[in-house]
Parts: structure tokens; sequence; C-alpha cells
């Protein structure tokens, strides 16, 4: 069981930036892959990005690549969001989540463990 709690959600003007964190504790955290998904008011779930085991290897939605940098330090068993320039449409509930796999996806299913989520609110 791997428990994840992230962090450093808030509200940020349009253009801003901010970094979230996401804390994993309960297993070998460089044994998971790991992804940000988010959800908006109103609608399902969509994926942001993911990060392999090792960070050799990234993914991203179109809707954020280029603004959006994923991140992880095995040794603070933490993976981080850092947003940039963000945009009112950015405004969700972003949510971490880990696989024990190798591969990297953007596919919710995919994904074992879930955190509860920090909201972002972006204002105009």
């Amino acid at each position: 069981q791997v428990q994840l709690v992230e962090s450093g959600g808030g509200l940020v003007q349009a253009g801003g930036s901010l970094r979230l964190s996401c804390a994993a504790s309960g297993r070998t955290f460089s044994n998971y892959a790991m992804g940000w998904f988010r959800q908006a008011p109103g609608k399902e779930r969509e994926f942001v990005a993911a990060i392999s085991r090792s960070g050799s290897i990234t993914y991203y939605s179109d809707s954020v690549k280029g603004r959006f940098t994923i991140s992880r330090d095995n040794a603070k068993n933490t993976v981080y969001l850092q947003m940039n320039s963000l945009k009112p449409e950015d405004t969700a509930v972003y949510y971490c989540a880990g696989r024990a796999a190798t591969r990297v996806t953007s596919l919710e299913a995919d994904y074992d463990y879930w955190g509860q989520g920090t909201q972002v609110t972006v204002s105009s």
C-alpha cells in the first residue's frame, strides 16, 4: 500500500506559478511511476503529466506541455509539478497517482494509488 499526500495548491493570478508536491509513504517510492491528473468542476478527470521511476522519462498532455514540469526526488519520496504561465482553464483539483510499473502512461485506470487532491484556482 502506498499513501500519497498532495500539497501546494492555492489561488494564483493568471500568468503566475505554483509548485505542487506529492509525498509518498508506505512502499519503496522509486518502484513507482507517478502521474498528475486534474479534475475541473463539471468535467471528467484528465491526465496532466507522468514520470518514470528514475525520472528519466516524462510525458505531458498537450494542454500543459511547455508550461508544466514534472519531476521527482526519490531520496525524499516526493514528486513535484511545477506550473508556470497558469491560465484560468488550469483551475481544478490536482491529484497525484502512482503505479507499480515501469511504463509511463496517461491512462487513469493504469494507476493503483491516488492522493486526496489539492485545489488550484487561477483567477483572470
